[in-house]
């Protein structure tokens, strides 16, 4: 019989030394590696996702988490990119560290701008117009031409335009925990 509350009391206490070990202070730097491609066209707030554990925690000397570890990170933002402006918006952060939850910061990924795109498309469509008006019809056929390369240039890029924030699979991505 005492054996047994021996037992019990040295389990008990070593599992509140590694919950105590476990957890992982405030200014902690985790670095993840993510286990899946994600876009800002495709995920939404709130969703999860998987990753791992990149390098081993440390906190005071003692490994909280080592290279390979489960966790879970988890979509705060996500904004679809517009067709001719306003490119896609993903923020995420890091949720879960071996089943303990955990708060960090979010990282926030942009996708690239609409502006540089949409110039060429849309001036490439406008003068390609006007050198085509302008051999067919001469200066009135260019300014016809000018409008109608315009015009099908935007076409062109509210078609071809959407700029999503993208993670790729196996990005590394470091998280400051709160």
């Amino acid at each position: 019989m005492k054996l047994r509350s021996l037992f019990a009391i040295s389990s008990v206490m070593a599992l509140a030394v590694s919950l105590s070990a476990a957890t992982i202070p405030a200014g902690t730097h985790i670095t993840v590696r993510t286990e899946s491609a994600l876009s800002s066209g495709t995920a939404r707030s709130g969703e999860t996702f998987g990753c791992s554990v990149a390098r081993d925690v440390v906190v005071r000397g003692e490994r909280v988490a080592k290279s390979g570890d489960r966790a879970k990170c988890r979509v705060t933002s996500a904004k679809s990119s517009g067709r001719l402006h306003a490119p896609g918006i993903l923020s995420v952060r890091l949720a879960e560290v071996n089943g303990q939850s955990i708060s960090t910061y979010s990282h926030t990924y942009k996708g690239k701008s609409h502006k540089k795109s949409n110039i060429t498309k849309i001036g490439g469509g406008a003068a390609a117009g006007a050198l085509i008006g302008g051999l067919a019809g001469g200066g009135k056929g260019a300014l016809i031409g000018t409008a109608a390369g315009g015009a099908a240039g935007t076409g062109v890029a509210a078609a071809t335009g959407k700029e999503e924030a993208k993670i790729p699979a196996e990005q590394l991505i470091t998280f400051t925990v709160r």
